[in-house]
């Protein structure tokens, strides 16, 4: 990415902090009250109230360059990375019957710049395919198990039997049957075979949007998945990460990530124009954090939670997104800039749940106070 977020955010910095603020310091951490000057050994003016950091640590500011994104969080990209997973969502299919076969299988994927994870996928990736029809629409689905270990698939915009349709498949085995989708909104799908949180967690989860009846007015769409993974303290002889159980057991993910990769939107921004409508399915398949959703610059002039679709929150700034739930998020960014999207649990942003909607005209250069600088 280029640098104008890096620019942002220490311009950000100096503005709220004041001249004497310590330039570097993390957001919430300021090292002096405003308009406080330091003597020429450093250390605080008589009457200065050092807020947030102890002595020592404000008299030895921090030297690190912030990351180049706003609020500090986690470093972004690398260079030569990979293209991104694609986030816009395609056109629905205008057949009122779709036929659906996915295959479940065992493959390596990359979740972050470097790093191999041995995953267990729906469509040989994760997340698997995003599915979309219309409210009323028949989904005629045909699952196969093309692992080595038995696997299942949970609809949660399906209303049948699950001892019937969400049992276990064997290897080589398959299944098909019908249903309708009858309420719309952004759902989940996911793998059910016990543990269930080790073949979530392993990349088994994908979106499933039913749109209303009557049409959405036209935005630009975008579906966003997040979820975490927890790796072995070292990768295997091929240099490829596998699930620790116990570390997913005590919630501490190493990547949270938005569709499988961690922090790929920040180093490849999703472009929209300058008050369009952006329309973002946000489906959360954990398998333990919540996720709160939030644009910086940004307020949500309607969220739809689950199937909701006649009560839409308003002018919200952040909402939460549980753990198996979904919700589609409506925004308009009114001037052209970069434009961060987090989950607001910041740690969990830290470790690559965050994105950048770019904000510009067809063809414009990128905006920013250093836009052209590398």
């Amino acid at each position: 990415m280029s640098r104008p977020l890096r620019t942002i955010c220490l311009l950000a910095l100096a503005t709220a902090c004041g001249p004497s603020a310590t330039r570097n310091a993390p957001a919430g951490d300021s090292a002096a009250a405003a308009g406080a000057t330091a003597s020429d050994t450093g250390a605080p003016a008589q009457g200065t109230r050092t807020i947030g950091l102890p002595q020592s640590r404000a008299a030895h500011p921090d030297t690190n360059p912030p990351a180049n994104v706003s609020h500090g969080e986690a470093p972004i990209g690398a260079p030569g990375a990979r293209p991104p997973v694609p986030a816009a969502l395609a056109p629905r299919d205008p057949g009122r019957l779709h036929r659906v076969r996915l295959e479940m299988s065992h493959t390596t994927i990359e979740i972050a710049p470097g790093k191999r994870y041995a995953a267990w996928t729906f469509g040989g990736q994760v997340p698997g395919p995003v599915l979309r029809v219309r409210q009323g629409d028949t989904v005629d689905f045909t699952l196969v198990n093309k692992a080595a270990i038995p696997h299942s698939l949970d609809f949660h915009a399906a209303e049948i039997a699950p001892d019937k349709y969400y049992r276990n498949l064997m290897p080589n085995d398959s299944i098909s049957y019908r249903f309708v989708a009858r309420v719309p909104g952004a759902f989940m799908y996911h793998c059910g075979t016990a543990p269930v949180a080790l073949h979530i967690a392993n990349g088994m989860y994908g979106a499933f949007i039913v749109d209303p009846a009557a049409a959405r007015p036209a935005a630009k769409e975008f579906v966003l998945v997040q979820s975490e993974f927890y790796l072995t303290p070292k990768p295997d002889p091929q240099g490829t990460y596998s699930i620790d159980w116990n570390r997913m057991l005590g919630l501490a993910p190493d990547h949270v990530v938005f569709n499988g990769r961690a922090s790929q939107y920040a180093e490849h921004p999703l472009e929209v124009r300058p008050n369009e409508l952006v329309r973002m399915y946000v489906v959360n398949a954990g398998p333990n954090r919540i996720s709160s959703f939030h644009v910086v610059g940004g307020i949500f002039s309607q969220v739809f939670e689950d199937g909701a679709t006649t009560t839409p929150l308003r002018g919200v700034q952040t909402v939460n997104v549980p753990v198996g739930g979904g919700a589609i998020f409506e925004t308009r960014l009114r001037e052209a800039g970069e434009y961060p999207f987090v989950t607001h649990a910041f740690a969990d942003a830290t470790k690559g749940a965050v994105g950048v909607l770019r904000a510009a005209e067809p063809g414009s250069a990128p905006a920013g106070p250093a836009a052209g600088q590398h």
